[in-house]
Protein backbone atom coordinates (compact mmCIF):
# COMPACT_ATOMS: atom_id res chain seq x y z
CA UNK A 1 0.00 0.00 0.00
CA UNK A 2 1.24 3.33 -0.94
CA UNK A 3 2.35 5.91 1.59
CA UNK A 4 0.14 8.48 1.62
CA UNK A 5 1.35 12.25 0.61
CA UNK A 6 3.61 14.29 3.22
CA UNK A 7 1.02 16.64 2.70
CA UNK A 8 -2.06 14.59 3.34
CA UNK A 9 0.28 13.26 6.61
CA UNK A 10 0.55 16.91 7.99
CA UNK A 11 -3.14 17.43 7.23
CA UNK A 12 -3.82 15.57 9.86
CA UNK A 13 -1.12 16.02 12.41
CA UNK A 14 -3.24 16.36 15.86
CA UNK A 15 -3.96 19.12 17.81
CA UNK A 16 -1.51 18.17 21.54
CA UNK A 17 -1.76 19.88 24.40
CA UNK A 18 0.92 18.83 26.90
CA UNK A 19 1.74 19.52 30.45
CA UNK A 20 5.28 20.90 31.38
CA UNK A 21 3.75 22.25 34.74
CA UNK A 22 0.80 21.76 36.92
CA UNK A 23 1.19 23.40 40.31
CA UNK A 24 0.29 26.38 41.81
CA UNK A 25 2.12 29.18 44.16
CA UNK A 26 5.07 27.58 44.19
CA UNK A 27 7.47 24.68 42.78
CA UNK A 28 7.42 21.12 45.01
CA UNK A 29 9.61 18.81 43.35
CA UNK A 30 10.43 15.62 45.20
CA UNK A 31 9.25 12.22 46.80
CA UNK A 32 5.52 13.22 47.65
CA UNK A 33 5.06 14.94 44.23
CA UNK A 34 7.18 12.50 41.79
CA UNK A 35 3.94 11.03 39.97
CA UNK A 36 1.83 14.28 38.94
CA UNK A 37 4.77 16.33 38.98
CA UNK A 38 5.96 18.93 41.34
CA UNK A 39 6.92 22.33 38.27
CA UNK A 40 4.82 25.09 38.69
CA UNK A 41 2.53 25.89 35.46
CA UNK A 42 3.29 25.77 31.94
CA UNK A 43 1.32 24.39 29.41
CA UNK A 44 2.33 23.73 25.61
CA UNK A 45 -0.26 23.49 22.68
CA UNK A 46 0.80 22.53 19.25
CA UNK A 47 -0.15 21.85 16.18
CA UNK A 48 1.41 20.96 12.70
CA UNK A 49 5.21 22.08 13.91
CA UNK A 50 3.50 25.69 15.60
CA UNK A 51 4.00 25.59 19.32
CA UNK A 52 2.06 28.04 21.73
CA UNK A 53 3.30 28.26 26.01
CA UNK A 54 0.64 29.18 28.28
CA UNK A 55 2.99 30.81 31.15
CA UNK A 56 6.12 29.95 32.00
CA UNK A 57 6.71 28.48 35.56
CA UNK A 58 9.22 26.22 36.69
CA UNK A 59 8.28 23.47 33.92
CA UNK A 60 9.45 25.76 30.65
CA UNK A 61 13.12 24.40 31.77
CA UNK A 62 12.45 20.53 30.27
CA UNK A 63 9.89 21.99 27.47
CA UNK A 64 13.22 24.03 25.89
CA UNK A 65 15.14 21.14 25.96
CA UNK A 66 12.53 19.57 24.35
CA UNK A 67 11.87 22.01 21.69
CA UNK A 68 15.90 21.92 20.90
CA UNK A 69 15.04 18.07 20.40
CA UNK A 70 12.34 18.94 18.37
CA UNK A 71 14.26 21.22 16.07
CA UNK A 72 11.39 23.68 16.62
CA UNK A 73 12.78 27.20 16.07
CA UNK A 74 9.89 29.75 16.95
CA UNK A 75 7.02 29.87 19.35
CA UNK A 76 4.62 32.37 20.67
CA UNK A 77 5.00 32.18 24.72
CA UNK A 78 1.45 33.55 26.75
CA UNK A 79 1.21 34.60 29.97
CA UNK A 80 -1.62 34.86 31.40
CA UNK A 81 -0.30 36.99 34.27
CA UNK A 82 2.88 37.76 36.25
CA UNK A 83 2.92 36.02 39.29
CA UNK A 84 6.07 34.70 40.43
CA UNK A 85 5.07 31.02 40.08
CA UNK A 86 3.94 31.57 36.50
CA UNK A 87 7.22 33.36 35.88
CA UNK A 88 10.03 31.45 37.74
CA UNK A 89 10.92 29.28 34.52
CA UNK A 90 11.62 32.17 32.35
CA UNK A 91 15.46 33.38 32.41
CA UNK A 92 15.61 29.70 32.54
CA UNK A 93 13.71 28.47 28.84
CA UNK A 94 16.43 27.76 26.48
CA UNK A 95 14.80 29.20 23.55
CA UNK A 96 15.75 32.66 24.79
CA UNK A 97 19.25 32.15 24.91
CA UNK A 98 19.40 30.91 21.05
CA UNK A 99 20.34 33.16 18.50
CA UNK A 100 17.65 33.20 15.51
CA UNK A 101 15.27 31.52 17.91
CA UNK A 102 12.31 33.28 17.84
CA UNK A 103 9.94 33.85 20.50
CA UNK A 104 6.85 36.56 20.55
CA UNK A 105 5.73 37.32 23.64
CA UNK A 106 2.07 38.43 24.56
CA UNK A 107 0.64 39.36 27.65
CA UNK A 108 -2.74 41.16 28.93
CA UNK A 109 -1.18 44.71 29.06
CA UNK A 110 -2.02 48.23 27.57
CA UNK A 111 1.00 47.99 25.27
CA UNK A 112 4.21 45.91 24.02
CA UNK A 113 6.31 47.66 25.94
CA UNK A 114 4.45 46.85 28.99
CA UNK A 115 4.98 43.46 28.73
CA UNK A 116 8.67 44.10 28.01
CA UNK A 117 8.89 46.50 31.05
CA UNK A 118 7.35 43.76 33.54
CA UNK A 119 9.15 40.83 32.53
CA UNK A 120 12.63 42.71 32.43
CA UNK A 121 12.21 44.02 36.15
CA UNK A 122 12.69 40.19 36.68
CA UNK A 123 15.84 39.53 34.27
CA UNK A 124 17.37 42.71 34.95
CA UNK A 125 21.10 41.86 36.47
CA UNK A 126 19.76 41.35 40.24
CA UNK A 127 17.11 39.16 40.52
CA UNK A 128 18.61 37.22 37.56
CA UNK A 129 22.03 37.63 35.95
CA UNK A 130 21.05 37.92 32.21
CA UNK A 131 19.11 41.02 31.58
CA UNK A 132 16.45 40.48 29.17
CA UNK A 133 18.38 42.83 26.39
CA UNK A 134 21.22 40.13 26.89
CA UNK A 135 19.56 37.36 25.85
CA UNK A 136 20.09 36.26 22.01
CA UNK A 137 17.21 35.19 20.74
CA UNK A 138 14.85 37.06 18.21
CA UNK A 139 12.04 38.55 21.06
CA UNK A 140 9.31 40.51 20.11
CA UNK A 141 6.50 41.64 22.66
CA UNK A 142 2.83 41.91 22.32
CA UNK A 143 -0.16 43.25 23.92
CA UNK A 144 -3.08 41.26 24.76
CA UNK A 145 -6.85 42.92 25.48
CA UNK A 146 -9.63 40.93 26.73
CA UNK A 147 -12.52 40.27 24.67
CA UNK A 148 -10.54 41.11 21.36
CA UNK A 149 -9.61 38.11 19.37
CA UNK A 150 -6.16 37.66 17.96
CA UNK A 151 -4.07 35.56 16.00
CA UNK A 152 -0.92 33.32 16.67
CA UNK A 153 0.13 31.13 13.94
CA UNK A 154 -2.95 28.81 13.79
CA UNK A 155 -4.12 29.35 16.72
CA UNK A 156 -7.21 31.80 17.24
CA UNK A 157 -7.56 33.49 20.32
CA UNK A 158 -9.69 35.37 22.54
CA UNK A 159 -8.79 36.32 26.05
CA UNK A 160 -11.26 36.60 28.82
CA UNK A 161 -10.72 38.60 32.26
CA UNK A 162 -10.73 36.33 35.28
CA UNK A 163 -11.17 36.76 39.22
CA UNK A 164 -7.63 36.94 40.99
CA UNK A 165 -5.78 39.42 42.73
CA UNK A 166 -3.98 42.02 40.78
CA UNK A 167 -5.72 40.47 37.66
CA UNK A 168 -5.35 37.26 35.70
CA UNK A 169 -6.93 36.63 32.00
CA UNK A 170 -8.38 33.22 30.40
CA UNK A 171 -7.84 31.88 26.95
CA UNK A 172 -10.06 30.30 23.94
CA UNK A 173 -7.66 28.50 21.72
CA UNK A 174 -9.43 27.66 18.49
CA UNK A 175 -7.39 25.18 15.72
CA UNK A 176 -8.20 23.82 13.27
CA UNK A 177 -11.98 22.94 14.82
CA UNK A 178 -10.66 21.80 18.20
CA UNK A 179 -11.17 24.62 20.92
CA UNK A 180 -8.80 24.47 24.37
CA UNK A 181 -9.70 26.54 26.99
CA UNK A 182 -7.43 27.50 29.43
CA UNK A 183 -8.52 28.75 32.82
CA UNK A 184 -6.26 29.11 35.62
CA UNK A 185 -5.61 31.62 38.64
CA UNK A 186 -9.40 32.56 39.18
CA UNK A 187 -11.76 32.37 41.95
CA UNK A 188 -15.53 31.66 41.20
CA UNK A 189 -16.84 34.27 39.57
CA UNK A 190 -20.16 34.34 41.49
CA UNK A 191 -20.63 34.08 45.12
CA UNK A 192 -21.83 30.30 46.55
CA UNK A 193 -24.82 29.84 46.42
CA UNK A 194 -25.25 32.29 43.13
CA UNK A 195 -24.54 32.25 39.52
CA UNK A 196 -24.03 29.58 37.03
CA UNK A 197 -23.22 27.32 39.18
CA UNK A 198 -26.00 27.18 41.13
CA UNK A 199 -28.31 27.36 38.18
CA UNK A 200 -28.94 31.14 38.36
CA UNK A 201 -28.33 33.85 36.33
CA UNK A 202 -24.59 34.12 35.90
CA UNK A 203 -22.60 37.36 36.55
CA UNK A 204 -21.17 39.99 33.85
CA UNK A 205 -17.52 38.09 34.10
CA UNK A 206 -19.07 34.42 34.45
CA UNK A 207 -21.23 34.41 31.54
CA UNK A 208 -17.84 35.98 29.41
CA UNK A 209 -15.98 32.56 30.85
CA UNK A 210 -19.14 30.73 29.48
CA UNK A 211 -19.45 32.14 26.84
CA UNK A 212 -15.63 31.25 26.02
CA UNK A 213 -15.57 27.63 27.56
CA UNK A 214 -18.61 26.82 24.91
CA UNK A 215 -18.60 23.60 23.78
CA UNK A 216 -14.55 23.49 24.18
CA UNK A 217 -13.15 19.93 23.86
CA UNK A 218 -10.82 20.88 26.80
CA UNK A 219 -10.86 23.01 29.49
CA UNK A 220 -7.72 23.21 32.24
CA UNK A 221 -9.16 25.14 34.91
CA UNK A 222 -7.44 25.81 38.24
CA UNK A 223 -9.03 23.78 41.06
CA UNK A 224 -6.50 24.47 43.77
CA UNK A 225 -8.67 23.84 46.99
CA UNK A 226 -11.30 21.63 47.86
CA UNK A 227 -14.84 23.47 48.82
CA UNK A 228 -13.70 24.16 52.56
CA UNK A 229 -10.34 25.38 51.75
CA UNK A 230 -12.08 27.82 48.86
CA UNK A 231 -14.26 29.20 51.81
CA UNK A 232 -11.48 30.03 54.35
CA UNK A 233 -9.46 31.51 51.54
CA UNK A 234 -12.07 33.32 49.22
CA UNK A 235 -9.87 36.05 48.51
CA UNK A 236 -7.14 34.35 47.27
CA UNK A 237 -8.22 33.86 44.04
CA UNK A 238 -8.21 30.21 43.29
CA UNK A 239 -11.54 27.65 42.92
CA UNK A 240 -12.55 24.56 44.02
CA UNK A 241 -13.55 21.10 41.33
CA UNK A 242 -17.31 21.03 41.66
CA UNK A 243 -17.07 25.26 40.78
CA UNK A 244 -15.24 24.19 37.93
CA UNK A 245 -17.38 20.95 37.02
CA UNK A 246 -20.87 22.88 37.09
CA UNK A 247 -19.63 25.67 34.67
CA UNK A 248 -18.21 22.98 32.58
CA UNK A 249 -21.70 21.42 32.14
CA UNK A 250 -23.38 24.60 31.82
CA UNK A 251 -21.04 25.38 29.15
CA UNK A 252 -21.10 21.84 27.02
CA UNK A 253 -17.60 20.98 27.69
CA UNK A 254 -16.32 17.52 26.64
CA UNK A 255 -13.39 17.20 29.09
CA UNK A 256 -11.85 19.33 32.19
CA UNK A 257 -8.47 18.75 33.41
CA UNK A 258 -7.99 20.10 37.00
CA UNK A 259 -4.88 22.02 37.68
CA UNK A 260 -3.06 24.55 39.52
CA UNK A 261 -2.87 21.92 42.14
CA UNK A 262 -2.27 23.06 45.68
CA UNK A 263 1.64 22.42 47.00
CA UNK A 264 0.45 20.69 49.73
CA UNK A 265 -0.86 18.05 47.60
CA UNK A 266 0.42 15.27 47.96
CA UNK A 267 0.76 12.14 44.74
CA UNK A 268 -1.84 10.40 47.26
CA UNK A 269 -3.69 13.03 48.08
CA UNK A 270 -4.25 13.92 43.84
CA UNK A 271 -4.90 9.99 43.44
CA UNK A 272 -7.67 10.42 45.61
CA UNK A 273 -8.97 13.72 44.06
CA UNK A 274 -8.69 11.62 40.53
CA UNK A 275 -10.53 8.68 41.80
CA UNK A 276 -13.41 10.98 43.31
CA UNK A 277 -13.80 12.23 39.94
CA UNK A 278 -13.24 9.02 37.80
CA UNK A 279 -16.50 8.09 36.93
CA UNK A 280 -18.07 11.79 36.28
CA UNK A 281 -19.40 12.06 32.65
CA UNK A 282 -20.77 15.50 30.80
CA UNK A 283 -17.79 16.51 30.99
CA UNK A 284 -14.96 13.90 31.80
CA UNK A 285 -13.08 14.94 34.48
CA UNK A 286 -9.17 14.19 35.37
CA UNK A 287 -6.40 16.05 36.40
CA UNK A 288 -3.29 17.47 35.03
CA UNK A 289 -0.09 15.40 35.35
CA UNK A 290 3.09 16.57 34.39
CA UNK A 291 4.41 15.31 31.15
CA UNK A 292 0.65 14.17 30.35
CA UNK A 293 -0.76 14.68 27.17
CA UNK A 294 -4.23 15.46 25.97
CA UNK A 295 -4.74 14.88 21.79
CA UNK A 296 -7.37 16.22 20.53
CA UNK A 297 -7.70 13.88 17.83
CA UNK A 298 -7.85 11.07 19.75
Amino acid sequence: MPLAPFSLLLHFEPVKVRFWGVRGSIPVPGTSTARWGGNSSCVEVSHKGAVLVLDCGTGARALGVDLFRRQVRELDLIFTHFHMDHLFGFPFFGPLYAPNFQVRISAPSFSPEEVRNRLARYANGIYHPVRIREMPAEVSFHSIKPNTPFDRGPFHITAVRLNHPGGSVGYRIKCKDRVVVYVTDTAPLAAPGEGAAAGERPSVLEQHLLDAMHRADVVIFDTMFNFDEYLEKMSWGHSYPEYAVALCKVAKVNHLVLFHHAPDASDEDLDGLASTWAEHSEPRVTLAAEGGVVDLEG
